[in-house]
């Protein structure tokens, strides 16, 4: 039977992109809508008030929750709070945003996951998707929640969706008929208990695939290869550092999709314009997933060769007296800024610091060792940097971002790289990674131009 809402009352917690967009989804189809929030406003409240959404804001209100018929969470609500346990023993029943989009959805769902490089791998199958003339929508964890693209479904469309582990942990009935696992490490310790929690929740992507579908998976990377290994679903391989596996490898400038029957050139590494040798990773695997769709090497190459990168993640900023400043906003945890760091072969000046989300620092110390002339600490894991790198890299501390720039600078001189890699989350100093990217942004084209 159709999934309906008609008539029942839905409890929405999470007034951001993804819980907006779900309570708008809801209205349309019906439902009796309460949106909660803890903040005091949101924006955007007065379009919702026109579908029939009720706002709840400055707090959740137990019974809210507990005398709904559907609870619907944004993924930045945890799923332990009191509110919605609460709900759970009144049997009400408890779904993600992308779960209650997924069950209105007429196409098929292409689900990417990982703990770094999810973005990136998402907007460029979208657009290798584009280039072989699919009906694409991109979004999910970037871009458009998923219940934004529920009207415009329909059974030729393929929704390419970043998945966090927040969004997987709370699906039911999601189904990819592709799921793509691009690597793991510990990540998100501050809201997942445990790594072992962390990863069977990024392990759900496969949870509800059948024979039929695809699992296209980073074999440089055992964990991965563990996870994946219960998937009903056809295993598909791609790997930068195995050019012996069956599957998407590197071969003689190329990469290739090699097995017993096939052997295809796919995209020249040429043409792919992305900083750092773990992105080709990123492109090997959006070109898998274009091997399954059926899309043509030349269409592949087009796709890659146009794409320069998203925003904040990797990305070259300006440049002055020889040194580059790169924007790596997105490195929000230790292997994110690992990958970063290990771009470079010496002259570097990481920013690092922020909200710790936990990891162990100390990986970081041998890297370092070999290509930064210091670190320049922020935000509240200063102390937990000094501690980890101590012996290892001379760290220095900041007070705002803008500061940290400016010594950086300073400390890179001449023809280093001052890069932002900080391996945290950006919460106690700004709304979000994006907000901390362009604070970045604007001070170093700020040095580049002289006015600093």
């Amino acid at each position: 039977m159709a999934f309906s809402v008609e008539g029942r009352r839905v409890t929405v917690a999470g007034a951001a992109r993804s819980g907006k967009a779900a309570a708008e989804l809801l209205a349309r189809r019906g439902a009796r809508v309460i949106l909660s929030d803890v903040r005091e406003t949101v924006t955007g409240a007065e379009s919702l008030q026109r579908l029939g959404v009720e706002l709840e804001l400055g707090g959740h209100v137990a019974e809210t929750f507990s005398q709904a018929d559907l609870v619907v969470l944004s993924p930045g609500v945890p799923p332990g709070l009191p509110v919605v346990a609460a709900a759970r023993e009144h049997g009400v029943p408890v779904i993600g945003e992308v779960e209650l989009a997924s069950r209105w959805l007429r196409g098929r769902v292409i689900a990417i996951t990982g703990t770094k490089g999810k973005s990136t791998t998402t907007e460029l199958t979208g657009r290798i998707l584009e280039a072989a003339g699919f009906a694409v929508t991109v979004g999910g964890n970037i871009g458009a929640p998923l219940s934004a693209q529920v009207e415009r479904s329909t059974p030729d469309t393929l929704h390419v969706v970043e998945t966090s582990s927040f969004q997987l942990e709370q699906i039911d009935t999601f189904h990819p008929w592709i799921a793509v696992m691009l690597n793991f490490s510990p990540d998100h310790l501050d809201r997942h208990p445990s790594v072992g929690a962390y990863a069977a929740a990024k392990a759900r992507i496969f949870a509800n695939q059948e024979p039929g579908d695809w699992a296209v998976i980073n074999a440089d990377d055992p964990q991965v290869l563990a996870m994946a290994r219960r998937s009903r679903a056809v295993k598909r391989l791609f790997a930068r550092r195995h050019p012996d596996i069956a599957g998407t490898r590197v071969e003689a400038g190329w990469i290739v999709d090699r097995n017993d029957d096939r052997h295809e050139r796919l995209v020249p590494i040429d043409a792919i314009h992305l900083l750092g040798p773990h992105l080709v990773e990123d492109v090997m695997a959006a070109a898998t997933v274009g091997v399954i769709a059926g899309v043509a090497p030349a269409a592949m190459t087009a796709a890659v060769e146009s794409f320069h990168g998203l925003e904040h993640a990797m990305e070259l900023v300006a440049e002055r007296d020889g040194v580059r400043f790169v924007n790596d906003s997105k490195a929000t945890n230790v292997e994110a800024a690992l990958r970063s760091i290990e771009s470079f072969e010496s002259g570097l000046v990481p920013i690092m610091g922020g909200r710790f989300k936990g990891g162990d620092l100390r990986l970081l110390r041998t890297p370092l060792a070999a290509r930064a002339k210091a670190v320049v600490a922020i935000g509240e894991a200063r102390t937990l940097l000094r501690e980890a790198l101590s012996g290892a890299v001379d760290v220095h501390e900041a007070d705002s971002l803008e500061e940290a720039v400016r010594a950086a600078f300073a400390l890179a001189r001449p023809a280093g790289v001052v890069l932002l890699a900080p391996a945290c989350a950006s919460f106690d100093m700004f709304q979000d990674y994006a907000e901390r990217g362009r604070t970045f942004k604007e001070e170093a084209t700020r040095i580049a131009r002289g006015e600093a």
